[in-house]
């Protein structure tokens, strides 16, 4: 549906002309929501009389059209009942050699199963929690380093995998829940550092919670050794 509308006015624009989308969400009640769709568009635009008969079958404005732009004058009619049949509504505002905006309103249910996923979340903590942060670059540490702490959590540093190796090495089983391990680092990489974890002759060492993070290129240029890992955002 907003496919069709969209893919007209490319159809019906000008020559450097401009298409502009957006939506809007607004939230009906407790189990509904309602999302509106703008498309506008410096096309040839529509003349009063055409609009009119825009959502009539096989009905395009001028003889030529069909040969000039294409189509059958059936996706606009298409578009509304479907539109319809979903509970929406489609309006439009046009003026000849101006352009055109269309507005979609959808109406959709709020599933349940979100709802409950999204209270989940608000109880998710770390207050408490014991992380070893592996993390060569310094300001990265000190801006993961602030967020943690303010959410509770209490900091091992390490600013290599060998540091990271040896700290994990002199805590004690169970005291640290969470390492979150960089991949590039000097000395010894995140991948070799994980590896040296988990092989340690210790009962937390394979469970333990080691999420690897880099940058999108390393993470798809190299295989990763443990399937927990999650992307590096503090990184331009």
């Amino acid at each position: 549906m907003l496919m069709n509308i969209i893919s007209n006015a490319v159809k019906y624009n000008k020559e450097k002309g401009v298409i502009l989308l957006s939506y809007y969400e607004t939230q009906v009640d407790d189990r509904h929501i309602l999302f509106e769709f703008h498309c506008k568009d410096t096309g040839v635009g529509m003349s009063k009389e055409f609009q009119n008969h825009i959502f009539e079958p096989f009905t395009q404005e001028t003889g030529g059209a069909r040969s000039v732009y294409g189509g059958t004058g059936l996706g606009m009619p298409i578009t509304k009942k479907l539109i319809e049949k979903m509970g929406g509504t489609i309006k439009f505002e046009s003026e000849k050699n101006v352009g055109t905006t269309f507005m979609v309103q959808l109406p959709f249910l709020i599933s349940a199963d979100m709802k409950q996923a999204e209270s989940q979340e608000d109880d998710v903590s770390i207050e408490g929690m014991r992380i070893l942060l592996a993390e060569d670059n310094e300001l990265n540490m000190e801006i993961a380093e602030f967020l943690l702490t303010n959410a509770g959590a209490e900091i091992i540093r390490a600013s290599n995998g060998k540091e990271a190796v040896e700290a994990f090495a002199k805590s004690g089983v169970g005291e640290v829940n969470v390492i979150l391990m960089d991949i590039m680092m000097p000395v010894m990489d995140g991948l070799e550092a994980t590896r040296e974890i988990r092989t340690m002759n210790r009962s937390d060492a394979f469970c333990l919670y080691i999420p690897l993070f880099c940058t999108w290129t390393l993470l798809y240029g190299r295989c990763i050794v443990d399937k927990n890992y999650m992307i590096k955002i503090m990184e331009a």
